[in-house]
C-alpha cells in the first residue's frame, strides 16, 4: 500500500514513523519547507495531559494515548537516532489564585486518583518549600501534575524523520503539492517534483489543509492564530535547581530549558477580518510581566530571542481534525490541533494507523 503523507510538522512526523513500523507500507511525505517549521518550531512543548479537565471520552482517551506513549517513545527514538531530545519528567505546576474554585481541582484529583493518575493539590507552605522561586501574594495554592511532561518538539520532530527515514520512509522536502486531481478509486497528487498516485493521501498540513481540502470540495476551513514567546535567561537557575518543573497560571507558562534558560509565553492572538495577524508587542509584553509577578527573579533576566508561530484552528469544529474526509475513503485527514499538536501527536498517529490497517483489510 503506498501512502503520501502532507506535511512534515510533528503530526507528519508521528505519523510517519508509527506507520513504517508497518513493514508492508510504502510511505513518502512531502512538505514544501524542511521539517518542523510553524506551528512545530514555534511550540513550547508542554504536555498538558493529566492536568487538563478533560475526564472523558475521545478528548481524555487521546490525551491518556500519548502521555502514555510519550514514556516509551522517547527512549524508543533515541535509541535508533543517537539524538537527546529534551524530555522534562518533572512535572507541571499550576498555580491558582483566589478565584479558583479549589473544590473543582479537588474533584478533578479524585477522578484522575481512580483512573490511576496523581494530582496532588498543594498549600502555599508546600509550594515555598519546593518551589521558592514564586512569590506572589495572589497566588493561594497549586496543582502539581508529577506525570504530565515537557519537550522540545524541533528535536522530537527531527528525530521522528530519522527514525522513519531509518524504517524505510521517503521525505521529499522543498516540494510543493500543487493540487489533487480526483479518479475513480484514486487520487493522483500533482506536485513540484511530478505527478504521484498514491493508494491513500493523509493530510497534515496545518493551515496548508484549508486549500487541499479545498480542491476536492470538501473545504475544512483551518484558521490561524498566533503565539508569541520568549527566551530568557539566568545566572542561575529558578528556585531548586534539582527541581524545574514548568509552571503555569493565567495561560502563561514558564518553561525551563536548562542552563538557567526558560522559555516564556505565550500570546494568543486571532486575525483580523483581512487574516492579518501583525505581532502585538502589547499582548507579549503582557505576558513576560505575568511571568515577573509569578517569580520576580526572572526581572533580572536577560531577553535571548523572541518568536512567534500561527496555530492551526478549525473554524466551527472542535479541534483536532482526524477522520476521513467526508466521500473520500482513502483521503485522511490529520490536522487544526490548535494548542495541542505537540500533546496529542502520538495519539493522532495512532488513529492514523488504525484508519489504515481498516483501509488496507478492505482492499
Amino acid at each position: 500500500m503506498d501512502i503520501v503523507i502532507i506535511g512534515c510538522g510533528i503530526i507528519g512526523a508521528a505519523i510517519a514513523y508509527e506507520l513504517s513500523l508497518i513493514k508492508s507500507l510504502k510511505i513518502t511525505v512531502i512538505d514544501r519547507q524542511p521539517p518542523a517549521q510553524e506551528s512545530t518550531g514555534a511550540a513550547l512543548g508542554v504536555l498538558m495531559g493529566v492536568i487538563s479537565h478533560k475526564i472523558k471520552g475521545q478528548a481524555w482517551q487521546r490525551r491518556q494515548t500519548s502521555i502514555q506513549r510519550y514514556e516509551t517513545l522517547i527512549p524508543e527514538l533515541e535509541a535508533i537516532t543517537g539524538r537527546k531530545i529534551p524530555f522534562n519528567r518533572q512535572g507541571i505546576l499550576k498555580l491558582l489564585g483566589a478565584e479558583e474554585n479549589l473544590s473543582e481541582w479537588e474533584k478533578l484529583a479524585a477522578i484522575r486518583h481512580s483512573q490511576g493518575w496523581k494530582l496532588e493539590i498543594w498549600d502555599t507552605a508546600k509550594l515555598r518549600t519546593f518551589c521558592p522561586q514564586v512569590n506572589n501574594p495572589e497566588v493561594t495554592a497549586a496543582v502539581y501534575s508529577p506525570q504530565d511532561r515537557q519537550l522540545n518538539p524541533r528535536s522530537l520532530t527531527l528525530a521522528l524523520v530519522e527514525a522513519a527515514q531509518y524504517n524505510g520512509v521517503r521525505f521529499k522536502f522543498g516540494v510543493d503539492v500543487l493540487g489533487i486531481e480526483q479518479g475513480n478509486n484514486s487520487h493522483a497528487l500533482a506536485t513540484t517534483e511530478g505527478k504521484i498516485n498514491p493508494d491513500c493521501i493523509v493530510v497534515a498540513a496545518g493551515l496548508g489543509s484549508t486549500s487541499l481540502t479545498a480542491q476536492l470540495n470538501q473545504m475544512v476551513n483551518i484558521r490561524p492564530v498566533l503565539g508569541q514567546a520568549l527566551q530568557v535567561r539566568l545566572e542561575r537557575p529558578l528556585g531548586n535547581p534539582e527541581f524545574q518543573p514548568v509552571l503555569t497560571g493565567n495561560d502563561v507558562h514558564i518553561v525551563p530549558v536548562g542552563n538557567g534558560n526558560y522559555w516564556v509565553g505565550a500570546t494568543v492572538e486571532f486575525p483580523s477580518h483581512d487574516e492579518q495577524i501583525p505581532p502585538n508587542q502589547e499582548l507579549l509584553d503582557q505576558v513576560w510581566q505575568q511571568a515577573i509577578a509569578f517569580c520576580p527573579d526572572l526581572a533580572t533576566a536577560e531577553i535571548i530571542r523572541t518568536w512567534s508561530g500561527l496555530r492551526p484552528r478549525p473554524e466551527n469544529r472542535p479541534a483536532p481534525v482526524i477522520n476521513q474526509l467526508p466521500g473520500f475513503s482513502n483521503v485522511l485527514l490529520a490536522t487544526g490541533h490548535y494548542r495541542n499538536g505537540v500533546l496529542l501527536a502520538p495519539a493522532t498517529a495512532d488513529a492514523i494507523h488504525e484508519m489504515i490497517i481498516s483501509i488496507d483489510n478492505k482492499k
